[in-house]
């Protein structure tokens, strides 16, 4: 049997563990290949016209899938164990892709407010018929695995903190961060400038999600956790930062004042980027190129 994951949206924030974990129980997976022309057509194509980038990206890669595989894997992401939700745009992926594509969609809904996560893990395990042990040998090897990742990341942080390169600061959802057809390369291009890039999403936090008090009491997982990883870092060495935002993100609206008025706050540079399917790489280039200039 193949499942298959859309590489878009949930797949950046967990991306080992959901491979593993389904291979573990030993099924095939198949990833949607990286984010190409093709896939941003096709997802256009399909998404209502008022939703996000981000969206439209992500229904491009469900669209491929369709008919490659027995399963599409699709979890309707609700809220996590600090009782942080996910962007309201999540809740309906299940449903939306059980109507735009043939192949049947594994489901189920984590809202860690209600359930745990292994609760909820066993359930989805169940649906693919596997014994409670198999399932929790299959979470433990994802678990590792991440926490390797974990560990890795946060000495590359510190390696990248004692660059004496400028050091920017990228910031934005992990399926923008990572994502290089959407983003344009933008890593690439800061690095061919002669700039260390970190991403926020690999900034170590040293306190708890519930534990912390930003200017504004956020109910979404990804601003609170931006605001933390922010606080960590913003008084080390950073040259600048960079946002970056899907088009008609409602989410990112809000958020982008707070993250701007931390960092000007301690006089650090900021740029706000918006990103869609018309975004050119030449105007890009000329914004950063602006931006890099800035710079002390």
């Amino acid at each position: 049997m193949t499942i298959g994951l859309p590489k878009a949206l949930f797949y950046w924030k967990r991306s080992q563990f959901w491979e593993i974990f389904f291979e573990s129980l030993g099924f095939k997976v198949l990833l949607s290949p990286k984010t190409n022309k093709e896939i941003i057509e096709m997802g256009t194509k399909v998404a209502d016209p008022e939703t996000c980038f981000s969206n439209k990206v992500f229904w491009g890669h469900v669209m491929w899938l369709d008919g490659k595989c027995d399963f599409i894997f699709v979890p309707r992401l609700k809220a996590t164990k600090e009782k942080l939700e996910y962007c309201p745009k999540f809740f309906g992926l299940p449903d939306l892709a059980k109507i735009l594509v043939k192949t049947p969609i594994l489901t189920e809904t984590f809202d860690e407010r209600k359930e745990r996560f292994r609760k909820i893990m066993l359930r989805l395990g169940g649906k693919l018929k596997k014994e409670r042990f198999e399932v929790e040998r299959a979470m433990e090897k994802a678990i590792l695995k991440e926490r390797e990742i974990k560990e890795e990341e946060k000495k590359e942080f510190f390696k990248k903190i004692r660059s004496e390169k400028k050091k920017i600061v990228l910031i934005s959802h992990p399926y923008n961060l990572y994502d290089d057809y959407v983003n344009l390369g933008l890593a690439e291009k800061l690095e061919k400038l002669g700039n260390e890039i970190i991403f926020i999403d690999q900034i170590p936090i040293s306190s708890d999600l519930s534990d912390f008090t930003p200017i504004i009491k956020f109910h979404w997982e990804f601003g609170q956790e931006i605001l933390l990883q922010i606080n960590e870092v913003i008084n080390k060495d950073i040259a600048g930062a960079i946002e970056i935002s899907s088009f008609q993100c409602g989410c990112d609206a809000v958020l982008k004042e707070f993250v701007e008025k931390e960092f000007k706050s301690k006089k650090i540079p900021f740029l706000y980027i918006l990103i869609d399917e018309h975004t050119s790489d030449a105007g890009l280039q000329t914004r950063i190129e602006a931006f890099i200039d800035t710079l002390k």
